[in-house]
């Protein structure tokens, strides 16, 4: 559903969300003119990071806590982290927070269960099956902040193997959310293409026609209006522009014999080797998403519950991800070892801190009234578990975008907390409130001590 005040309607019932706009943006105190309500996007990656941990070195924070610098970054160049380093003046490190609750018999579900919603696990099911006992922070800010019956954009990369699947998005108590998986729908649906003629996702699939081509007169009597700003019609044609490269690079993924068949991506989007592409895919969507205020809250899982992914590292295949992390091969705790395997799993970091950096790409390239898309919102990586252990300790979280100045960035911090805390603040920042109407600080299971976390907080 499309929810922004002003939308292209074209062809076929195509809709196209425009961007903020200074132009028809209404005078506020409070903001810049064309400026976008602040956002939460949530990236998650599985299996812990390769930190320090009894006799292995650390690989993925800063050597040291405090300020965030380029310069810094790049002198710890060996840290997977500073794949971030373009962003430091952006960016909150959060090392320290724990899950509350233990695992019922599967650390990666245990773990997937509370990463976004501080809930307890549930007892029946259990083990690998378990579930969330209570909503997710995504499905907070958009019920909270979206119009009503707006969901939270749902999306998912990489493989399902059936062991455990999705662990990310709850409405509720045992209510989890199902994602989608393939990138064209998502992108049909974000463009009212999920229902429209045969004909019309065929011609888009071969194309021969953009969406942008369904809406071009409304799009041309817009950028032909005479009280359009300069900065908005830069950022109109930014807009267009990003539709149609989402558009060529969903199509350039595809194997050479089915690029003329653009929803044979479906198959396609569980293949190892695209695993990468597909989160990028999917980020483009969630930042266009952003852009055009579909939503204000969105999720992408990258991989299955302990993802299975075999990753492509210094050009060779690799035993899947979760092998890798528990430095056997085997998924359970016997296995000869992986030779190798901290370095492996430092570089498996690597990849998900160039996904998340896509995003924070796509999301920088949308000039508003004030800064950038991702100076507005909030954009996370985060993991269900901390390290090679998949311990419930020092389980990374690192934030990226201020929400309008509610956040101080470019710092580094290790705190010791419970996960609820952290997903109060970013529903604070967003515009979330507690039961009195000021800042949310209840979020989580009731028997957690509630609060904000002070020092991320501007």
């Amino acid at each position: 559903m499309i929810t922004r005040r002003r939308v292209l309607r074209g062809l076929f019932g195509v809709t196209v969300a425009l961007p903020f706009l200074e132009t028809f943006a209404p005078r506020r105190a409070a903001a810049g003119t064309g400026d976008a309500p602040p956002f939460a996007i949530f990236m998650r990656q599985a299996n812990g990071v390769a930190q320090e941990v009894d006799d292995e070195p650390e690989m993925f924070w800063p050597s040291e806590t405090g300020p965030l610098t380029a310069e810094s970054m790049e002198r710890d160049s060996d840290r997977a982290v500073s794949e971030l380093k373009d962003y430091a003046s952006q960016l909150i490190m959060v090392r320290g927070l724990s899950f509350a609750f233990k695992a019922n018999g599967c650390g990666h579900s245990g773990g997937g269960n509370q990463c976004l919603t501080a809930a307890r696990v549930s007892d029946d099911p259990s083990g690998n099956e378990s579930l969330a006992m209570g909503e997710s922070i995504d499905n907070r800010i958009a019920t909270e902040l979206n119009p009503a019956g707006v969901e939270p954009l749902t999306l998912y990369a990489g493989r399902m193997v059936g062991y455990i699947n999705e662990v990310l998005s709850y409405r509720g108590p045992k209510q989890l959310r199902a994602a989608e998986r393939d990138p064209f729908n998502a992108y049909k649906k974000l463009f009212g293409l999920a229902d429209a003629d045969d004909g019309v996702a065929q011609s888009l699939a071969e194309r021969r026609t953009s969406v942008n081509d369904l809406v071009r007169g409304e799009m041309q009597a817009l950028m032909g209006r005479k009280d359009l700003s300069k900065s908005d019609r830069e950022r109109l044609q930014l807009h267009f522009d990003s539709i149609r490269d989402l558009e060529v690079a969903l199509a350039c993924k595809l194997p050479q014999e089915r690029v003329a068949e653009m929803e044979a991506i479906s198959p396609e989007v569980r293949s190892h080797d695209n695993v990468e592409a597909v989160a990028r895919m999917q980020m483009d969507i969630i930042a266009l998403a952003m852009a055009c205020g579909v939503t204000r809250a969105a999720t992408l899982q990258v991989g299955d519950g302990n993802d299975g992914t075999e990753y492509t590292i210094h050009g060779a295949r690799q035993k899947s991800f979760h092998k890798i992390s528990h430095r056997i091969d085997g998924d359970g705790s016997e296995g000869p070892p992986i030779e190798g395997a901290q370095e492996l799993h430092h570089q498996i970091d690597r990849i998900h801190g160039r996904i998340f950096k896509h995003l924070l790409d796509r999301l920088s390239s949308y000039e508003l009234g004030s800064g950038t898309l991702l100076d507005h919102g909030v954009a996370v990586w985060l993991n269900d578990n901390a390290d090679k252990y998949h311990s419930f300790r020092r389980v990374p979280y690192i934030l990226a975008g201020g929400a309008a100045g509610y956040l101080k960035t470019g710092q580094f911090v290790d705190v010791k907390a419970t996960n609820n805390k952290l997903l109060n603040t970013i529903g604070a920042a967003v515009g979330c409130t507690n039961g009195q109407g000021g800042p949310l600080d209840t979020f989580g299971d009731e028997s957690l001590e509630g609060g904000l976390l002070d020092p991320i907080i501007a």
